[in-house]
C-alpha cells in the first residue's frame, strides 16, 4: 500500500473507558501517516450481529485498500483465531467469532491466520496488540501472505432469514439505530419478489397495528408519523419522521414483522 493508510475502528469499547485512544496512540506511533476513521464505539458488549451490520454498511463506502480494525469479542482462541481478509478491495482484521460470517454475501477466498508476536504478555487487548501491528504490515508493503497461514473456512454464524410464502414474508428486527428507527432482515429485491406490485401491509406486535405504504423519505409522512421505507442498507425500515419508532410503537430487536401481500 502507498500513499495515506486509512484504518477504521469498530468496537463495544464505549467512549468513558481508556480502549480507544490507547488504540489511536498505537496507531500513530506505528503508522504515523495513518487517517483514522472511528466507524462506532456503542456497539453493545459482544454483538457481533449489531457490529456486523453497521460495520457492513460502512465499509461499503470507503476506498480500495482501507484497513477495517473490529474490536468487538476479540480474545483468540482454537475456534476463533485472528484472522485478516481481503474482500471488496479492502481488508478486515479481527478474531472468526462469526461476524465475517455474517458480514459478507459471498464466500472470502482471500483470509490468513494471523502468525504475529504480540507486543506485549496482555492477551486481553488484541486490537492494540496484534490488530494493529498486522495493519502496519500492511501499510509498509507486506504481502498478506507473509502475515501467517492461508485460512480455507471461516466460523459460520447463521443470520436468520425471512420466512417466505406465496403472498407473506415473515422477518424480524436484527438492529435499531441511535435514531430508533428499526430495521428488518427483509431486502428490497425479497419485498418485490414476494409482493409482484400488490398491495399490502406491514404488521407489527398486533395484527391491526402496521403500515400499507412504502416512503421514499422520512418527510413524507407528518412529523410523528410512522413510515415504511428501503433506505441505503437495502432493508426494511420502520421509522417515525422526528420521532423514535422503537420507543414509540413499541418495537424491539428480535420482535417480528411481517409484510401479507393480497389484491
Amino acid at each position: 500500500m502507498k500513499n495515506k493508510a486509512i484504518i477504521t475502528l469498530t468496537s463495544d469499547w464505549g467512549l468513558r473507558s481508556h480502549y480507544v485512544g490507547a488504540v489511536k496512540g498505537v496507531i500513530l506511533a506505528q503508522i504515523p501517516e495513518a487517517q483514522i476513521v472511528d466507524i462506532s464505539h456503542q456497539v453493545n458488549p459482544f454483538d457481533i450481529m449489531q457490529a456486523s451490520f453497521i460495520l457492513k454498511n460502512a465499509a461499503a463506502g470507503f476506498p480500495e485498500n482501507t484497513i477495517h480494525l473490529i474490536g468487538v469479542n476479540t480474545e483468540a482462541s482454537i475456534e476463533s483465531p485472528h484472522i485478516v481478509i481481503r474482500a471488496n478491495d479492502q481488508y478486515f482484521i479481527g478474531a472468526d467469532n462469526g461476524i465475517f460470517s455474517l458480514m459478507f454475501d459471498k464466500p472470502v477466498e482471500d483470509a490468513i491466520e494471523l502468525n504475529i508476536t504480540q507486543s506485549s504478555s496482555y492477551f486481553t487487548f488484541s486490537t492494540r496488540d496484534v490488530f494493529v501491528k498486522a495493519a502496519q504490515m500492511i501499510v509498509s508493503g507486506t504481502p498478506m501472505k507473509k502475515l501467517g497461514t492461508p485460512y480455507k473456512s471461516l466460523n459460520q454464524r447463521i443470520a436468520f432469514k425471512p420466512v417466505i410464502y406465496d403472498s407473506k414474508i415473515i422477518g424480524k428486527v436484527i438492529y435499531i439505530d441511535d435514531y430508533e428507527n428499526v430495521y428488518a432482515n427483509i431486502d428490497r429485491q425479497t419485498f418485490r419478489k414476494v409482493g409482484k406490485n400488490k398491495k399490502f401491509f406491514i404488521g407489527y406486535r398486533s395484527n391491526d397495528e402496521g403500515i400499507s405504504h412504502i416512503s421514499t423519505s422520512y418527510s413524507d409522512v407528518l412529523p410523528g408519523e410512522k413510515l415504511a421505507l428501503f433506505g441505503t442498507t437495502g432493508f426494511l425500515e420502520i421509522a417515525v419522521n422526528q420521532g423514535n419508532a422503537s420507543s414509540l410503537l413499541g418495537i424491539n430487536t428480535e420482535d417480528t414483522i411481517t409484510i401479507e401481500f393480497f389484491e
